[in-house]
């Protein structure tokens, strides 16, 4: 800043400059020496001060404790200081207030309208600090302190050298510090809860860990949750010293008591599989020496028990396991490969033999029991002999040659039969009784009529009858051969 004489002149309100020639010195009062809160303010042409918080016109507090605050946080803006304020021309700085106006300071540095926009800034700034007070009470950040800095602010208020809304200032820091304790009870319930809250969290988490240690063999799955609860742990913050030491050590001590009944449950394991590789070795040794045998039926049951064992006998470890695996695979193939060999040379012979008993039963088909008994039983005889003496055929064919054989041996066992039913005297005895039975009872009862009682003659009717339809079954079975 230049003088008219193109001098240049002293911006700093603290520097007061030489007095006009005739013009009277100031008074302590009227000087341009800033109260406490006016010093905190940047000086004109310095470096201004930076906010403890983000500026102003970013402040968008969330809500928190203090959102029901009566004074929402304002953002202040540019202010006018003409209305709530003047310099004189002689420098001497005004602010009105509710009780009057006051002199501030003094501006030697500038005209009058530097001045009042000089002063006008500090006042911004001071709101500035307000706004961020109310911020940070309506975002629930240490009410103890924000009420702390809102008394300091508002004693310094009634010496700030400032032009502004004073009065507004001094309402809302009171508003400030009138709910201040009101935020910080809601501030300590917040965080009893919250602190409440973490706790139960750890207090499940520990719960689940001891559920786990007690009873759960599901050891891969198991020990990842007790890792993933291990993680989840160390996010959990605000639990009381003493009980997440206690916690803790639940915790520690389940997790603890998990990996050794794991560790003894991998060892007993290790031990059951030396076992098993003990027995599966035995096992081996007895295959290869059956690897041999023809006593395919007898040996092929036992490798189906030898088989069975193995798989009781449990897992050996891993690479041994599949060591075994190949040798006792490898006997049992041999068996099995010279068995089907042999079963296949048997089939050959089956096949054999099924082609020579259908020819044997395209010769005798002939059979006829109506043209002579003897003869057709003479001819079944030498069929049955020479079937016999043919031997086994394929599983597949037997129900259709044995089919065709029974067909001829039921045609002369049935001629054979009639034969013997038309020469038979019991027959014909049995017969001749039924009929004496029939006349016994028609004669009971014609006298059961004479004498009046007809339900007797009714009942002899019936046995007559029954013994009739013998009599003529018996004479018609005779009759038939």
């Amino acid at each position: 800043m230049t003088d008219n004489k193109g001098n240049e002149k002293a911006t700093h309100p603290e520097s007061t400059p030489t007095p006009k020639p005739g013009a009277p010195m100031p008074t302590p009062s009227e000087s341009a020496t800033p109260s406490p809160a006016a010093a905190a303010a940047p000086r004109p042409g310095g470096p201004r001060r930076k906010p403890e918080s983000p500026k102003p016109h970013a402040v968008k507090p969330t809500p928190g404790p203090a959102a029901q605050h009566p004074h929402p946080v304002v953002v202040p803006s540019v202010s006018d200081p003409s209305q709530w304020g003047r310099v004189d021309d002689d420098g001497t700085a005004w602010v009105k207030t509710a009780e009057g106006e006051r002199v501030i300071g003094s501006w030697q540095a500038g005209d009058a309208a530097e001045g009042l926009a000089h002063f006008g800034r500090r006042y911004d700034d001071l709101a500035t600090e307000v706004a961020l007070l109310e911020a940070r009470l309506a975002a629930g950040t240490d009410a103890r302190k924000t009420k702390a800095a809102a008394t300091a602010l508002a004693e310094t208020l009634p010496t700030a050298s400032v032009i502004g809304d004073i009065d507004g200032l001094a309402a809302r820091l009171q508003a400030i510090i009138e709910h201040s304790d009101e935020a910080a009870l809601h501030a300590k319930e917040e965080k009893e809860r919250t602190r409440h809250e973490q706790t139960e969290r750890k207090e499940a988490l520990a719960a689940e860990a001891e559920q786990i240690a007690a009873d759960s063999t599901q050891w891969k799955a198991a020990g990842d949750r007790l890792r993933e609860i291990l993680d989840e742990w160390k996010t959990i913050r605000g639990v009381d010293r003493k009980v997440d030491d206690a916690l803790w050590r639940r915790f520690s001590k389940a997790r603890e008591a998990f990996n050794r009944r794991r560790g003894a449950h991998f060892a007993e394991l290790d031990r059951e599989r030396a076992a098993a590789k003990g027995r599966k070795e035995e096992l081996c040794l007895r295959a290869e020496e059956l690897s041999g045998s023809t006593d395919w039926s007898g040996t092929a049951a036992t490798f189906r028990d030898l088989l069975a064992e193995w798989k009781a006998a449990g897992r050996a470890p891993r690479e041994a396991d599949e060591q075994l695996w190949r040798r006792f695979k490898a006997a049992q193939d041999v068996f099995f490969a010279a068995r089907n060999a042999a079963a296949n040379e048997r089939d050959q012979e089956f096949e054999q033999n099924a082609t020579a008993k259908e020819e044997l039963l395209h010769a005798y088909e002939h059979i006829n029991p109506d043209a002579g008994l003897d003869a057709a039983r003479s001819a079944l005889r030498e069929l049955q002999e020479k079937w016999d003496a043919i031997g086994k055929v394929p599983r597949e064919r037997m129900h259709d040659l044995e089919s065709r054989l029974r067909a001829i041996e039921k045609r002369v066992r049935e001629a054979a039969d009639a034969q013997w039913r038309r020469t038979d005297p019991e027959a014909m005895a049995r017969a001749a009784q039924f009929r004496e039975r029939v006349a016994q009872f028609e004669e009971q009862a014609a006298k059961a009529q004479a004498a009046g009682k007809t339900r007797d003659a009714e009942k002899a009717l019936e046995q007559a009858k029954q013994w009739r339809e013998w009599a003529e079954a018996a004479e018609g079975a005779v009759s038939q051969r």
